[in-house]
C-alpha cells in the first residue's frame, strides 16, 4: 500500500501564517508545499530573457552572514535581485561587530533603518530565533550553527519532487556527518513530514543524541542504508566544527562511508545522487559519482534561487501575516 501524501489529502493554503522563515520544524506540511508550489512559479523566471519581475519593488532586503558562504548567500542576492529587491549585504569582517557590538544591537541598528527583511547566518544555534523576538523586519534563517537551514531542506524538497514527483513512500539515504549538520535536521524534519522513509548513517561517534527519536532509521552500514534507495543525500564532513577526532583518517572515513559508484549501485536505477556543497570529494563522495548521471547536486544549487524567491516573496510580497501585539 503507498504511503499517502500529506500534503496532496491537506487543504490548499495560499499564504505563509508567519512573519519569519525560522526552521522546518515550525511548518506545517501545508505550507512547505505552499513554498514549493511558488517555487515552481518562480523557477520560470530564470528562463526568460529579461530575469527579472516587480513581486518585491521598494522592499529592502539586508543579507547578514557571519560565516563563510557561496551558494546560499549568492543564492540569495540573485533571488532578491529577480524579484526586484532592494538590496545590501553586510561584511562583517569590516563592520562593528569586530569592535565587540552584539548581534542584537548590529539587528536593531540595522532595523532602525527600516528594512523589510534581514537574511541571517550565523555560527550559534538559536541566533535566527534571537532576532525574530527583537526586529519588527521578517528574519529568515539562512542556518544557524548545527541547528537549522531550513532554505537548504526546502531546495532538496524541491529538487525531489521534481525528479521524482513526490516524496511520499521514498527511501531517502543520509550519509556523513550526522552530529554538526544542520541540513540533516531541516531535511529530517521536512522528509518525514511529507511521508518518506528516511535513514540516516555515519559513524557511530558522529550520532547526535536522540537521532533514533525523529523517526528515521539509523544506521552505522552504508551499504544497508543504500540499498534500494530512490535519493542518496551526502553530507559534508565538517572538519571546522570538530574538536576531537571522530574517525582515524579522512581516506579511511572514504573506504567505509564514502559515496562509490559500487554503492550506488545498490540503490534503486534511478537513484539521484545529492549534496548541499561544498563537497569534499574523495572523500563523502567519489568524483565519478558527483559527476555522474543520478548527480542532481548542480540542479540543486538552480532550485535554491526560485526557492528563495519563493519564500522572500511569501513572507513579504505574498504574505498575509497578520502580526500580534
Amino acid at each position: 500500500m503507498s504511503t499517502p501524501n500529506p500534503v496532496a489529502s491537506a487543504p490548499a493554503i495560499t499564504a505563509l501564517r508567519r512573519k519569519d522563515l525560522l526552521s522546518i520544524a515550525e511548518l506545517s506540511p501545508e505550507e512547505i508545499g505552499l513554498i514549493l508550489d511558488t517555487a515552481e512559479a518562480m523557477k520560470e523566471v530564470a528562463s526568460r530573457p529579461i530575469k527579472k519581475v516587480p513581486a518585491l519593488r521598494g522592499k529592502t532586503v539586508v543579507n547578514l552572514f557571519f560565516e563563510p558562504s557561496t551558494r546560499t548567500r549568492t543564492s540569495f542576492e540573485i533571488a532578491e535581485k529577480r524579484l526586484s529587491a532592494d538590496t545590501l549585504s553586510l561584511a562583517v569582517a569590516s563592520s562593528s561587530v569586530v569592535k565587540g557590538e552584539t548581534l542584537v544591537d548590529t539587528a536593531l541598528n540595522l532595523e532602525a533603518m527600516r528594512p523589510d527583511m534581514i537574511v541571517l547566518r550565523h555560527a550559534s544555534s538559536g541566533a535566527a530565533h534571537l532576532l525574530s523576538r527583537v526586529c519588527r523586519s521578517s528574519i529568515i534563517n539562512a542556518g544557524d550553527g548545527m541547528h537549522e537551514h531550513p532554505t537548504q531542506a526546502l531546495l532538496d524538497a524541491f529538487t525531489i519532487r521534481e525528479r521524482k514527483g513526490t516524496l511520499a513512500g521514498l527511501k531517502v539515504a543520509i550519509v556523513g556527518d550526522l552530529l554538526h549538520s544542520r541540513v540533516l535536521r531541516s531535511n529530517i524534519h521536512l522528509l518525514t513530514k511529507l511521508g518518506a522513509d528516511v535513514w540516516v548513517c555515519g559513524p557511530p561517534t558522529m550520532f547526535p543524541a536522540h537521532l533514533a527519536q525523529m523517526g528515521v532509521t539509523v544506521t552505522s552500514r552504508v551499504d544497508e542504508a543504500v540499498e534500494g534507495a530512490d535519493v542518496i543525500m551526502l553530507l559534508r564532513i565538517q572538519l571546522e566544527r570538530m574538536q576531537g577526532a571522530f574517525f582515524p583518517s579522512q581516506r579511511e572515513y572514504f573506504n567505509v562511508f564514502g559515496m562509490t559508484e559500487a554503492r550506488v549501485r545498490l540503490a534503486k536505477p534511478d537513484v539521484i545522487v545529492m549534496h548541499p556543497g561544498p563537497m569534499n570529494r574523495g572523500v563523502e563522495i567519489a568524483s565519478e559519482v558527483a559527476d555522474g548521471p543520478g548527480s542532481v547536486i548542480l540542479e540543486q544549487v538552480a532550485n535554491g534561487v526560485a526557492v528563495r524567491m519563493a519564500v522572500l516573496y511569501l513572507l513579504a510580497g505574498g504574505a498575509s501575516y497578520e502580526e500580534t501585539a
